[in-house]
């Protein structure tokens, strides 16, 4: 079961702000574009806190083997969660802009 710990408006820029929230943290965030990668498997976006400016995780665009959908996998950091992966998806509702990241339980 996926559980949502962000919810995201993308911006014109190609930009998302939104809230990352879990039991221990409440924190706006931002996934900017990362358009002048270095290396291939360089992050395609950079996710920053608002409030600190630090950066606290990267997004990697994927392919789905089952779909051969894309999607973008991203991984959050920090000393008081640890590691967390989790995949964006479209927000319930259906609005184009809006959208989650959904955790990946790794059990």
């Amino acid at each position: 079961m996926a559980t949502t710990i962000a919810n995201l408006t993308t911006k014109a820029d190609g930009s998302m702000e939104g809230v990352f929230a879990t039991l221990r943290v409440n924190a706006p965030i931002t996934l900017i574009p990362n358009p002048n990668k270095s290396r291939e498997d360089a992050p395609d976006y950079r996710i920053v806190n608002k409030r600190t400016g630090f950066e606290i995780g990267a997004g990697w665009h994927r392919v789905s083997q089952r779909s051969g959908e894309e999607y973008l996998s991203v991984k959050l950091e920090a000393p008081e969660i640890g590691v967390i992966f989790g995949n964006l998806a479209p927000a319930p509702g259906g609005e184009e802009n809006k959208k989650v990241i959904l955790w990946n339980n790794p059990q």
